[in-house]
């Protein structure tokens, strides 16, 4: 629990066979998370047996795609505060804390990767996938005004039962964009949220995305046309009602 309210963490799981169990292991660790729900998008064999070893319930989604993974675990979790990671080892447990820290002012919690002395050495976060993640960002704060944001692919983040509620009739991407999605939903509709910066350590085994440049490049282009058809009001996204 964290201020009385239940906590789940989601892990969307394909190729993270070698580093899922240590990865529950962790956010469990912090004493805060109630239940961890594990997304098996077609993993590859024995990630159950991995899982299994674990308190973490897994959920089998054979519809593929980042996407589809983290919305069938934000449908099926049960926790008043939903947290998003990856079980690669790339981000360290503890931080859900730090995390968490800042969701009783804030129903959209989002973690940056892209803190220089917070990147491990070896982490995939070399000039051009810093800056690219910098730059693409920052367009988004640029043309919906909002606050300061750093990092358009960080997939650590925090979002209240109350919000994914209200947006989640407004989903649409099953693929890697979107968590990008879904913080230009927030924009659009002007929620305040608030970025805060996060570890980041060298991942366990290739990632399908940003470990191949030409898939990093067609996802930075996709997210930059999702930022385009957002602000030419393409994507229906109605506005919060006001208290």
């Amino acid at each position: 629990m964290w201020e009385g309210k239940k906590v789940s963490v989601i892990f969307p799981t394909f190729n993270e066979k070698d580093s899922i169990r240590q990865a529950i292991e962790e956010v469990l660790a912090t004493g805060v998370v109630d239940e961890v729900v594990v997304v098996n998008n077609n993993a590859v064999a024995g990630t159950s047996e991995e899982v299994a070893k674990t308190p973490a319930r897994e959920i089998m989604e054979p519809r593929q795609g980042y996407g589809r993974a983290i919305r069938t675990g934000l449908e099926n979790a049960t926790g008043d505060l939903l947290v998003i990671s990856e079980p690669d080892g790339t981000f360290v447990g503890r931080d859900v804390k730090k995390i968490l820290a800042y969701a009783d002012d804030f129903d959209y919690v989002l973690g940056t990767r892209t803190t220089q002395c917070m990147i491990w050495r070896g982490a995939n976060m070399g000039f051009a996938l810093k800056w690219g993640n910098w730059c693409v960002a920052k367009l988004a704060e640029f043309l919906f005004n909002g606050t300061i944001l750093t990092d358009c692919g960080c997939t650590l983040r925090c979002i209240s039962r109350r919000l994914y509620e209200e947006l989640k009739d407004s989903f649409f991407t099953d693929q890697n964009a979107f968590g990008f999605e879904m913080t230009l939903h927030v924009l659009k509709r002007g929620i305040r949220y608030i970025e805060v910066p996060v570890n980041y350590r060298r991942r366990v085994g290739v990632s399908a995305v940003t470990g191949h440049a030409l898939r990093t490049v067609l996802l930075a282009l996709e997210m930059i046309w999702l930022i385009v058809r957002f602000r030419l009001g393409l994507v229906s996204t109605p506005r919060r009602e006001q208290a």
